[in-house]
């Protein structure tokens, strides 16, 4: 109900909780495909990794409409919005930094795409049990294998203080605490910490500041940066729906975290200002026009 609330109020679309009482992908996957015909788009929410991977896959193949699960693609795509700009204000070549992703789950499997789409080569990926790498395959479902596939390059056996010390970026989508002063100060210059743990970061936007960070952002709106999901999914629904479109592409994702980016000039950007806020007017259109307009290009439209 809170969702279809954010939904209205900032992307001006009609949407309408359903609440199933299963957690088996093929009940899920058959009562969606079921009550598809009635809507425009399906956003799914709170499913855990990996069975909201696997149910949302078999969904996107099956429907004509847009499928879209928040809870991995709008963090995924808030990130990337946050860090295009603090790449601008640091003068950094994403081509070059080195990115320490805590969280190998939904939103962290994503994140790790959507980044590595948008040209950042090396990311070090980290679950519970430590750093994502070939000696430990056989335990990893299906997701972490994918993140194995495109992470840790040379196939490094690394603790997270060894990682973050050649890290320039940390995104963190994990638990409280699990980074600390030392971590950060051994970061490279003009490091940037996205500590996105709620309600308790992985390490306190303060402490990452003393620590060195140049740019922190977290997921709470009482500090500045706050990585909010609602910068991302009203805009991208308006936009797809406006143009009847049959999916979301990685590449309408792409262009709706560059739409977010977009809405802070580059002269006003800032270490405390490098995303908007969530309720600053024209964000979900930007995002809207962003994503209707790739929709467009790759001829996805009904």
């Amino acid at each position: 109900e809170g969702k279809s609330a954010l939904f209205k109020n900032f992307g001006d679309v009609d949407a309408v909780p359903i609440v199933l009482d299963t957690k088996d992908p093929d009940e899920i996957i058959a009562v969606v495909k079921a009550l598809a015909p009635t809507f425009g788009g399906i956003n799914l929410e709170d499913i855990s990794a990996p069975r909201c991977v696997e149910i949302e896959r078999k969904l996107i193949e099956e429907l004509d409409i847009p499928v879209f699960h928040d809870d991995q693609h709008g963090t995924a795509i808030v990130v990337l919005a946050g860090l295009i700009n603090a790449f601008k204000l640091l003068k950094k070549d994403p081509k070059d930094c080195t990115v320490v992703v805590s969280g190998a789950g939904a939103a962290g499997s994503s994140i790790i795409k959507l980044i590595k789409q948008y040209g950042i080569k090396n990311v070090y990926a980290f679950d519970s049990k430590g750093i994502i790498c070939s000696k430990n395959k056989d335990r990893y479902n299906f997701v972490k294998k994918e993140i194995l596939e495109m992470t840790n390059n040379d196939d490094e056996d690394l603790t997270m203080a060894e990682a973050m010390a050649k890290a320039d970026v940390f995104l963190g989508v994990s638990t409280a605490g699990i980074i600390n002063e030392d971590m950060v100060k051994s970061m490279k210059e003009n490091a940037i910490v996205f500590a996105m743990a709620n309600p308790e970061p992985e390490i306190d936007y303060d402490l990452a500041r003393k620590a060195g960070a140049k740019v922190v952002g977290t997921g709470r709106s009482d500090y500045p940066n706050q990585i909010n999901n609602v910068l991302a999914f009203p805009g991208i629904f308006k936009g797809a729906l406006a143009v009847r479109a049959t999916k979301i592409t990685d590449e309408m994702k792409l262009a709706a975290a560059m739409g977010i980016a977009s809405m802070i000039p580059d002269d006003e950007i800032t270490d405390e200002h490098i995303i908007p806020s969530a309720f600053d007017e024209g964000v979900a259109d930007a995002v809207a026009k962003a994503v209707a307009d790739k929709a467009r290009e790759q001829n996805l439209i009904r």
